[in-house]
């Protein structure tokens, strides 16, 4: 969470940086992207280490490369292009490390006590997200970039000091079930192929795929945003810090008031409920224009649609409890990697349609597109609710 803090911080500062330097939103989402990208081209490959190796080697080594990396992009003078192809490099340790996380905590943690974990889990990391993003835009306003990636790299050196510390060490999954490790691409392709079996997981994965890329297109072109609104880059903090904080009202709600066999239920409602929000509040960008009160609307809606973007929450619960202990590892990684992947995708897509039209209607679009998209998804995720996807001890993955 103290990573995931520095990491929302760092994020703001470089796209801050580009959009200054360029005037471009295009560039200003490709940065902001970057960070997601490396997710899209070996998100599953990266993450099948998360079970052919101890997951708190992973954990502690990712975390620790990373502080390195950034460390590095905070020296002064470094040119734009090499301090992208650091964050590129530094994201890579992403798909490892939260594959390794997800999965140690499902192999612990079992039944209610994994939802009421995960709940609280999702609920720190999002308001790790709020006090990076909010924190982002006073230093990045008061300081140089290079003092928040400075920052950034501080944060994964104590995270890695403290999981070497305080994780007990277990063997890597793939040994302890006493199978023989394939090759990284085997590994990868059995998480595949496992989802691709079911059609429940299918139907998970296509939800959280389909709405992430439409609710979070609005990171792309948050710094335009911002100064179509005026606004200088505190601001932009605040306006990035709407959702994850949603988020954590709407998990705390989920988590303390609803019954776990109740809260699958929630995701349709839910999903549909982020959506809107976001549509509408491109739509008042457009209409209202650049006035106080609008630009505080905007921030409202976005927080409606962070407690719609609850929906993660019993999702996650859905997808851990259908997938096996050994394969965990390399199903997240493709779930997350997807998540990531359409995070990059929606940031981009936002970017171009900002070039050509406007901010404020690159979301307006984004989210009226999302509501079409979505919902056949959400009718096949009503239809498997109930089913169960698993796979028998020694063989390979197939449908439940």
């Amino acid at each position: 969470m103290l990573s995931t803090a520095g990491d929302e911080l760092a994020r703001v500062a470089l796209t801050v940086l580009v959009y200054q330097r360029t005037s471009s939103p295009l560039l200003s989402a490709l940065t902001f992207a970057i960070g997601y990208l490396p997710w899209l081209l070996g998100g599953p490959l990266l993450s099948a280490f998360a079970d052919r190796l101890p997951r708190h080697r992973v954990l502690i080594a990712t975390d620790a490369a990373r502080a390195v990396l950034l460390a590095v992009m905070a020296i002064p003078g470094m040119p734009l292009p090499a301090m992208l192809a650091l964050l590129f490099l530094v994201s890579l340790g992403s798909p490892p490390f939260e594959s390794a996380r997800s999965a140690l905590m499902a192999d612990v943690l079992d039944g209610d006590r994994y939802a009421v974990a995960s709940s609280l889990t999702n609920i720190m990391l999002q308001l790790a997200q709020v006090g990076g993003f909010v924190v982002a835009g006073a230093l990045v306003s008061a300081l140089h970039p290079s003092a928040a990636l400075l920052i950034d790299a501080a944060t994964f050196a104590v995270s890695a000091a403290w999981l070497w510390a305080r994780l007990q060490r277990r063997p890597a999954p793939v040994r302890e079930s006493g199978a023989e490790p394939g090759t990284l691409w085997q590994d990868a392709a059995d998480g595949l192929r496992l989802i691709r079996r079911s059609p429940r997981l299918l139907a998970i994965v296509g939800v959280l795929w389909v709405a992430t890329l439409f609710t979070y297109a609005v990171e792309g072109v948050a710094a335009p945003w911002v100064d179509e609104f005026g606004r200088g880059v505190s601001a932009l903090g605040v306006l990035l810090a709407a959702n994850p904080l949603g988020v954590v009202v709407g998990g705390l709600v989920i988590a303390r008031l609803v019954p776990p066999a109740k809260r699958e239920r929630l995701v349709v409602p839910l999903v549909v409920l982020s959506l809107v929000a976001v549509g509408v509040a491109g739509v008042v960008g457009l209409l209202l224009g650049s006035g106080t009160l609008p630009f505080g609307l905007v921030v409202g809606l976005l927080f409606v649609s962070g407690i719609g973007a609850a929906w993660l929450i019993p999702l996650n619960v859905s997808f851990v409890q259908a997938v096996p202990s050994a394969f965990r590892g390399r199903a997240f990684g493709v779930a997350v990697s997807g998540l990531y992947g359409v995070q990059a995708l929606g940031a981009l897509g936002a970017g171009l349609a900002a070039e050509r039209i406007s901010p404020s209607g690159a979301v307006a679009l984004s989210g009226v597109l999302g509501l079409i998209v979505v919902a056949p998804i959400l009718l096949a995720f009503r239809r498997t609710q109930g089913s169960v996807a698993a796979v028998p001890a020694g063989e390979g993955p197939s449908e439940a």
